[in-house]
């Protein structure tokens, strides 16, 4: 991935994405933000104890990074809800009191309206159709990946916008990496057709998995881009909640121009 800065903040953009200029997207680092203890600092998620004037603070410096495009963030609950961020969800009311959306995927075909995912060791996995012009975001911990989010996502883009999965680009984020994802009561967590990503040491390759879901969905193997940065290996440029336990959520972000 390549490493970017702008107005003070850092971020990470894929190769492969880079190419379109159709499309904004990055995936922030944990610094250059308000957040302090635990959160520190650029902390993008409500509800798990942080200061919400900050997180709101934190949000904005996102959005400028980004061309002061609105940003859709959802509650994320693990499950395997695709939602779809259409004209109809422009005209609701987008305040900090609407009623938050609920789901773990986001699709649009909206410009100016970019889709975020808040993580620290779950994958945040980037889809775009340069064809169609849809873009999806998927927050993929090992819930997900036992649900296979991924492939339900793009059967969604698929129905709804008529995106076909061989012309989708994707790129998988920063994550907890196999050397890390240890799962010892996997036996009652993870489906047994996932043992075989698994080593001798209960450590399971998800992001190995989640090539495979997006190859099975129907991708091309060469519009697959995985960033292999390890979160927890990395907890002192993203959050990582093997690492750290008590800690903030990091933003990956993608949306038409």
């Amino acid at each position: 991935m390549i490493m970017q800065t702008k107005n003070g903040a850092s971020f990470y953009q894929f190769p492969s994405f880079r190419k379109f200029s159709q499309i904004q997207h990055a995936v922030f680092t944990r610094h250059v933000g308000y957040s302090r203890g635990p959160f520190s600092s650029l902390n993008i998620s409500v509800g798990i104890g942080d200061n919400e004037a900050h997180v709101r603070k934190n949000r904005r410096i996102i959005s400028e990074c980004i061309g002061r495009q609105s940003i859709v963030f959802a509650n994320q609950v693990h499950g395997n809800h695709v939602l779809i961020i259409d004209d109809a969800y422009q005209d609701t009311d987008n305040s900090d009191n609407a009623p938050a959306l609920v789901g773990d995927a986001m699709v649009t075909n909206l410009r100016q309206m970019a889709l975020a995912i808040q993580v620290a060791d779950c994958q945040a996995v980037m889809m775009y159709d340069p064809n169609r012009q849809v873009v999806a975001n998927i927050h993929v911990g090992w819930r997900g990946s036992a649900q296979n989010i991924i492939a339900r996502t793009v059967s969604v883009m698929h129905d709804r916008f008529g995106c076909h999965a061989g012309q989708l680009v994707a790129g998988v984020g920063p994550s907890l990496g196999p050397c890390c994802a240890e799962y010892v009561n996997y036996k009652t967590e993870i489906p047994q057709r996932y043992w075989a990503y698994k080593n001798e040491s209960h450590h399971f390759d998800f992001w190995a998995i989640s090539r495979s879901q997006l190859v099975e969905a129907g991708m091309r193997p060469e519009n697959i881009f995985m960033s292999r940065m390890c979160t927890k290996c990395n907890s002192d440029i993203f959050f990582s909640y093997r690492g750290q336990g008590s800690t903030g959520r990091f933003a990956a972000v993608i949306g038409l121009r």
